[in-house]
């Protein structure tokens, strides 16, 4: 794995470098669920038939601290192939009656499962729910007939702990590059 890019007191329209790693799970590396923390009842509940507007809500409350833009600018019909494809599945945490985080799942390739976004609110960080929503989303994933491969990826702009908890799930990294961008907003969370 390579190093992580330290990013600091960055403002909306800044230019900055990323690190982009994905990392694989295959069937020989399912570990199992990890037991869940006391006190914090949780619901994942699946929308089916999702309007568009409830992935972009779930995808800003979750990403707008961590330069999640990119949804917002490719193509309405390269969004449409995935938000409107019946081999997608949006799944949704709940806690105390409003959603602490989600997930949503692209199965539009045989044999594989992406963990295509993924993500908790700010206000759900640091309660060890992340596990939680991550292996719901892994065991989901296996239950889908044909998948031998769950993959996932992270960035240096994502939370920190962010890459710790995919290798504690047993995702093992591919690979990685180096990207670029500029800001739309400034980041306001402690970096890497």
């Amino acid at each position: 794995m390579a190093g992580r890019i330290r990013v600091a007191g960055l403002a909306a329209g800044d230019r900055v470098d990323y690190q982009v790693t994905w990392l694989e799970l295959d069937s020989g590396q399912i570990r199992p669920r990890v037991p869940k923390p006391e006190g914090e009842e949780v619901t994942f509940v699946e929308a089916i038939g999702f309007p568009q507007w409830l992935f972009f809500a779930l995808y800003d409350a979750v990403g707008k601290d961590y330069a999640w833009d990119d949804m917002h600018e490719v193509d309405p019909e390269q969004a449409d192939a995935l938000l409107d494809s019946p081999d997608t599945r949006l799944f949704t945490m709940v806690r105390s009656g409003w959603p602490q985080g989600f997930y949503l799942l692209d199965l539009r390739t045989p044999t594989l499962c992406d963990i295509a976004y993924f993500g908790l609110v700010e206000q759900a960080i640091g309660r060890g729910l992340g596990g939680r929503l991550l292996d719901d989303a892994v065991s989901r994933g296996w239950s889908f007939p044909g998948v031998s491969r769950i993959t996932v990826n992270t960035c240096t702009l994502d939370h920190p702990a962010a890459m710790q908890l995919y290798v504690s799930r047993g995702f093992k990294p591919v690979r990685s590059e180096t990207r670029s961008r500029v800001l739309k907003r400034a980041l306001k969370f402690p970096r890497h």
